[in-house]
């Protein structure tokens, strides 16, 4: 795997003090104290073909989420920048009478926001505009604020407010964005093993033929079609633990759709991809595509999140930490040390 250079700027600046605070139990900056760990997979092969369906061709490495963004990561979020909420990242939708979701307490300026049953279930009935802020908030470091410059209308995208409308291209020195569309596309259904040479599978359970449903230990199995067995709802991220995808996600063919940015453009819709709980098999396969306005709210779409691949420092022994820039220095060896997992 050929590695890019690493640059070392303000924005990886606040998201090393966002794992500093993970790691060391304090607060460093202007950043937050880091409330969620979004853990991410390599997706290495750079320069694989398109499938097929003429989707999936990547020329770079990059990671992206092993999981869905949950319940309690998108809680701590609200909580951490939605006391007052004037871009609606909390909307009715978010406390459905089943299968877990969000409920908020209080009054403007006070809010405040709790899991409703499972927080390990992904997050749904989220706009575009809510994912892209939310992507924001990471890069930023996770800090705690009004919805504002700094905490969710830049980072990744430079938002200004908007909350309808045609979606923005994600900015040069994105850390956390919303995946291109061969981005999600590679990550579920690549296998560079696959016949010797490398190819696709119709199924991101690493599977030509549909997968089950009510094994949660065994290979290829999803959450789709199966009302009988979860009253017709979510299940917890990563419950079907032997069904990852080649570059180890879990959950790309099944439980929710997710967001993707086509081809990162500016533009007037964004697309969907991964089937969800009450589909037949086809919407989770690879065939399958979709695409909504960025402002659509829907209780069947979440989202996961993508990040650039950086090379690792050398390791700092934390007996001889000493000072905050020595904090930083050894936050970001450990955060690198976990990108660079084996393609």
């Amino acid at each position: 795997m050929r590695l890019q250079p690493y640059k070392f700027t303000i924005q990886t600046l606040r998201r090393t003090l966002g794992v500093v605070a993970v790691v060391c139990g304090c607060l460093i900056g202007t950043a937050g104290a880091a409330q969620i760990t979004y853990e991410e997979v390599t997706v290495g092969n750079p320069g694989n073909a398109n499938d097929t369906t003429g989707y999936g061709a990547v020329s770079y490495s990059y990671q992206i989420g092993k999981y869905d963004v949950t319940i309690g990561q998108y809680t701590a979020f609200l909580n951490a920048v939605a006391k007052s909420d004037p871009y609606s990242l909390y909307n009715s939708d978010l406390a459905p009478s089943s299968g877990g979701g969000i409920s908020r307490s209080g009054t403007d300026g006070a809010y405040s926001y709790s899991v409703i049953d499972s927080g390990a279930r992904p997050i749904r009935s989220i706009s575009w505009f809510d994912a892209a802020r939310f992507a924001n908030w990471m890069q930023n470091g996770q800090p705690t604020g009004a919805q504002a410059v700094g905490t969710t209308e830049t980072g990744a995208y430079t938002l200004g407010g908007a909350t309808s409308g045609d979606a923005v291209s994600k900015n040069q020195n994105a850390t956390f964005y919303i995946p291109t569309e061969n981005e999600w596309y590679k990550a579920a259904y690549y296998d560079p093993t696959k016949g010797g040479t490398g190819g696709y599978w119709t199924y991101a359970t690493q599977s030509d033929t549909p997968p089950g449903t009510t094994n949660f230990s065994a290979a290829n199995q999803a959450n789709y079609l199966n009302a009988h067995l979860f009253s017709g709802v979510v299940t917890d991220v990563g419950a079907f633990t032997a069904s990852a995808s080649y570059y180890g996600t879990f959950d790309q063919s099944g439980n929710v759709y997710q967001w993707n940015d086509i081809d990162g453009s500016t533009g007037p819709s964004r697309g969907i991809r991964g089937g969800m709980w009450a589909n037949d098999a086809f919407p989770l396969s690879s065939s399958n595509r979709g695409g909504l306005r960025p402002a659509a709210i829907n209780s069947d779409i979440g989202f996961r999140l993508a990040s650039p691949v950086s090379v690792s420092v050398p390791e700092i022994d934390p007996a001889g930490i000493g000072s905050v820039l020595a904090l930083v220095t050894g936050a970001l060896g450990l955060l690198e040390r976990r990108r660079l997992k084996a393609a």
